[in-house]
């Protein structure tokens, strides 16, 4: 059809969202590969009608798109115009769209590799197995890490990433070294590229449904030097120069030999080239991530609500019949490395169909939970499905039960099941067990423990024996005596698999009635425990040990400020009434002379322990925290628990590997990631700070000599610790066949030991259970294959399981390992595919542990920081470039970017020589830079201006007692301003805004504005 006239845009007029979209593009009703077919028929229909008014069942749609800066409209067109106007609109049916009534649906995405295929790759070395882990600030960046790569894959845009989610185990091939890209650094991209230009306007479709409200381009906080973008967007919408997509087969590798790279060549190649990131696509997802299936976040349901009149009114269905089985609405994840994801209305729960009925917008301010059930190829992305409602998203009782959801942490109460396999009260010890244990009830053994602490897992004691050595021991809650395998208990315990703490309180993994009461190691009560005694001498060298199951009845319970006290020399045996009026009941026949000398000579060993044990190559990296405890800190009395802890688990894993070498549960911590270990090292010499990565030892006594050089500045050192703690690599638990299958190392890089597990705290971790088990069965076995030895009248009689000596050929007699399968098979010790994947869920949990944690702790912080409304504090400059700022907040211990491209009467200028940021106020009200559309922010945004007139009334305000106050962050109306221009460099000191942000409209956060003084203001 032809126009009969050109027609003239007003200039005051937006130009409609479809027109921006299809600019670069020729206008036919051909497709465009970025484009779904629904959207093309809008763009149509649009363009034939724009003059004419009539009401239509578009022009809800219309009125959308001609205004649209966001996802939300493109998503809500792309659907079929069916789901959006109604089945039976007559739309698909027009003639003069030449549609069909079925449209096929535009691939988005490749398919992916099948089984067979993937098999076949990976046994050639075609293809590699990886985690699949995304970019938090950019979600169109993933990294796969692959076992025995020293060096993380990127996975760089959405068609490469391929429908993958965070944590999903992947199937990945690596593109040729030719399109690696350069480690990311602070280096700026010119602009002046034509065909860059016209790539990011072709990209611009499929990224922004991908990601949030705004583009993301490789420009955007990511720098790469010129020339080495890895992947450009071809007319038909896919990656050239990396692999060809085939509609029958998938990928088809290309005829460079390159394209296929084995692992022993993979590493090689990074080798030789440092300085470049490999890059790869996935062809398949072989384990899809249990988050998946926990997902949180908001919906959006403005535009369902208001295109539902529509709708209605242009249904040929009968006007009675409701409209909630049709159309689609938004969930916004708050975790930024999920995108945001379709949910059909028809499959939300009842309660909110009934809000969606009332147009209810309060849903939006509702945290809901959800899981994917697809992502098919023809999406732009996945489909979800609503399970759950937590409530407002500033609800602190929300958030809580959101962040366990997310975490797959089950706050509900122990069911019948599990409280019946508990003993009944009052319990006292068995006949049976005072018998077969060694009794150790008369010896001063005492617990050291938080203040608050009610699970009393370890006890200490020590007593002197002649020539200068001590016997010192550990004594640990027996739990496996109540927990027995394969019991409703063991099953709940093994599925939440560690305690989880909260700020102000904690989620057992075992029933209180045995965590706090029947198997803690209360002060005066006899208790079942598995003890473990070394003979140490004056040097720290351990002469002899002993290990079994004892019963003991702890003297008291200390708290680390109590024993600090007694470190320190603050309490004293002379001054008893003072003791007894302060301090906590004493049992038995201890005296309070008895606990001081303990506790004073466990403090001196401890200290030659952990000489030794730096020595030997141990590392102490602390980053540092924001602490919610009246114990601020590191302390002398915690290193005194934590070194003997350290030195029974090194020796509980020593035992169980020597008796079960192919099944042994123990945790690994691998050596740091060598790239990010080396820019670690250059961070150092350009402060002029020595640093040696060559071992752990010397790396920790660099740590040691710089901290010495920065007494003066705290604040640097614990940016030097978070800069430290960045390569190093996440400890895991395992089995040691699984270890032997793979030839991965046994040992502990952090700790320096070549053996370790965990065993100290079964009250709280289900691994340390599985441990006793097996240490059980040692200990049984030894003592089987003991008496046999006796009976038949042997020589040497020698502890070849338990002992400081190892005796291969005793431990491997026949007699020796039938003793060992016998008692193994007693204690149900599992086979070693069982216990692979209970060190996996372990692994996978305890991690989760520690995510409730973080993000409670920061939950708490937000609270806080919502009542105070702002907290001014210094902050530390950590990275420059000429986007952004990543800046350290010492007040929170926190790390924060704050964005200054494309502010509204902002000029920045980043000079690259001397990696330097200028930042100017701009006195003209519009910049003549260009913009990207939409994306211009304001000053307000990034940073706090205030006037000195302003200054001065604020601080008369805090003088005369005016200003308001928060009890919880102290107030710092006195902090200085920054003055324009401000000039910054790397580690420069700056004054920022603290605010906390959302929680009814998004996930909570804290963010950083600068706090500059100008009088422009």
């Amino acid at each position: 059809m032809k126009r009969k006239r050109k027609r003239k845009d007003k200039k005051s007029a937006p130009i409609p969202f479809a027109d921006q979209l299809l600019r670069p593009f020729p206008f036919s009703l051909i497709a465009h590969p970025l484009l779904p077919l629904s959207l093309h028929i809008y763009i149509q229909i649009h363009r034939r009608s724009r003059k004419s008014k009539q009401n239509n069942p578009l022009s809800v749609c219309t009125n959308i798109l001609s205004h649209a800066d966001s996802y939300h409209s493109l998503l809500f067109i792309s659907h079929s115009v069916s789901e959006i106007c109604g089945e039976d609109s007559g739309l698909l049916r027009a003639p003069q769209l030449s549609v069909s009534e079925e449209p096929v649906r535009r691939k988005y995405f490749p398919p992916y590799w099948s089984t067979e295929a993937v098999s076949k790759g990976i046994e050639k070395g075609e293809l590699l197995r990886a985690v699949f882990r995304v970019n938090a600030h950019i979600r169109l960046e993933a990294y796969c890490k692959i076992d025995g790569v020293q060096t993380d894959v990127l996975i760089s845009g959405a068609v490469a990433q391929n429908r993958a989610i965070e944590g999903d185990i992947v199937v990945i091939v690596i593109d040729p070294p030719s399109l690696w890209p350069r480690i990311k650094g602070s280096i700026e991209i010119p602009n002046n590229s034509k065909s860059h230009n016209n790539c990011s306007r072709q990209q611009e479709s499929l990224v922004q449904v991908q990601n949030s409200n705004h583009l993301v381009s490789p420009e955007d906080g990511v720098f790469y030097e010129k020339g080495s973008s890895s992947r450009t967007i071809s007319d038909n919408g896919y990656v050239n120069g990396v692999l060809d997509y085939d509609h029958c087969n998938g990928y088809q590798p290309d005829d460079d030999n390159d394209s296929a790279i084995s692992l022993e060549k993979l590493c090689t190649l990074i080798s030789s080239l440092p300085s470049k990131r490999p890059t790869g696509s996935v062809v398949s997802v072989i384990k899809r991530s249990i988050r998946r299936d926990y997902v949180v976040g908001f919906l959006s349901v403005k535009q369902w609500i208001c295109s539902r009149e529509s709708r209605r009114k242009n249904s040929r269905k009968n006007k009675h019949q409701s409209d909630l089985n049709n159309g689609y609405i938004i969930l916004t994840p708050t975790d930024p490395k999920f995108t945001k994801m379709t949910v059909p209305v028809r499959d939300l729960p009842e309660s909110m169909k009934k809000r969606l009925e009332a147009c209810d917008l309060t849903i939006e301010t509702d945290l809901v939970a959800a899981k994917v059930v697809d992502w098919a190829e023809e999406c732009y992305i996945p489909d979800a499905r609503v399970t759950q409602l937590f409530g407002r998203g500033s609800d602190v009782e929300a958030q809580i039960a959101a962040i366990l959801f997310q975490n797959g942490i089950a706050a509900s109460e122990f069911s019948s099941e599990v409280l019946s396999c508990l003993p009944d009260i009052p319990w006292e010890v068995p006949q049976a067990e005072l018998q077969s244990r060694r009794d150790l009830r008369n010896l001063c053994i005492f617990t050291i423990d938080p203040t608050t602490a009610t699970d009393l897992d370890d006890a200490l004691s020590v007593e002197k024996l002649s020539n200068g050595v001590f016997r010192v021991g550990v004594h640990i809650a027996d739990v496996s005596y109540f927990v027995l395998p394969d019991t409703a208990i063991d099953l709940d315990a093994q599925i939440q698999s560690t305690t989880v703490y909260l700020v102000q309180r904690k989620l057992p993994m075992l029933p209180p009635m045995l965590s706090d009461n029947l198997a803690s190691l209360n002060p005066g009560i006899d208790r079942l425990a598995f003890t473990i005694f070394w003979d140490i001498n004056t040097t720290g060298e351990v002469l002899d040990r002993w290990i079994g199951r004892t019963i003991i009845k702890s003297c008291i319970k200390l708290s680390y400020k109590q024993a600090q006290e007694i470190i320190d020399g603050a309490l004293d045996v002379q001054d008893s009434s003072h003791i007894v009026k302060s301090q906590p009941q004493l049992y038995g026949q201890c005296e309070w002379s008895d606990v001081i000398k303990s506790v004073k000579t466990l403090n001196e060993i401890s200290k030659i322990l952990r000489e030794n044990r730096f020595k030997g190559g141990a590392l102490s990296l602390e980053s540092p925290k924001i602490a919610f405890s009246v114990i601020s800190g590191r302390r002398d009395s915690i290193f005194l628990v934590e070194e003997f802890m350290l030195l029974a688990n090194s020796t509980a894993a020593e035992v169980i590997t020597r008796a079960y070498p192919s099944c042994a549960l123990l945790r690994r911590h691998p050596e740091p990631n060598p790239s990010k270990l080396r820019e670690f090292e250059s961070f150092c010499a350009k402060h002029v700070l020595e640093l040696d990565i060559s071992s752990s030892a010397n790396l920790h006594h660099s740590l040691e000599h710089i901290l010495k050089e920065l007494k003066n500045n705290s604040i640097l050192f614990d940016i030097l610790m978070s800069y430290a703690a960045r390569p190093m690599e996440l400890a895991t638990y395992f089995c040691s066949s699984d270890a032997k299958d793979n030839n991965s190392t046994y040992s502990h890089y952090a700790l320096g030991f070549p053996l370790y597990t965990h065993f100290t705290s079964p009250l709280r971790r289900y691994l340390d259970i599985m441990v006793h088990r097996m240490l059980a069965a040692a200990i049984e076995a030894e003592g089987v294959y003991l008496k046999g030895k006796r009976m038949s009248k042997e020589v040497t009689i020698r502890r070849c399981f338990t002992g400081l000596g190892f005796y291969k050929d005793e431990l491997e007699s026949v007699d020796a390992q039938e003793a060992l399968s016998v008692a193994a098979s007693k204690h149900r010790i599992p086979d070693t595919e069982t216990l692979a994947d209970v060190a996996a869920h372990c692994t996978e949990k305890k991690l989760a542990a520690r995510h409730v944690k973080d993000a409670t702790d920061k939950l708490y912080v937000w609270v806080l920081l919502k009542k105070k409304e702002i907290l001014y504090s210094e902050a530390r400059v950590l990275g420059l470039g000429p986007k952004f700022m990543s800046i350290y907040i010492p007040k929170l211990a926190i790390e924060r970017r704050i964005y200054y491209d494309e502010v509204e009467g902002l000029t920045a200028e980043w000079l690259k020589a001397t990696s330097t940021l200028i930042l100017s106020q701009s006195i003209h009200r519009h910049s003549t830079r260009k913009r990207s559309p939409g994306r211009f922010k304001t000053l307000e945004e990034v940073a706090l201006v205030v006037s000195p007139a302003e200054m001065e009334l604020k601080m008369n305000e805090e003088e005369n007692g005016e200003s308001r106050k928060c009890v919880g962050i102290s107030d710092v109306m006195n902090q200085e301003t920054a003055n324009f221009p401000l000039v910054l460099h790397l580690l420069s000191t700056v004054p920022v805004a603290l605010h906390a942000v959302r929680g009814d409209d998004g996930p909570l956060d804290i963010v950083a504005r600068l706090y500059i003084s100008s009088y422009f203001h």
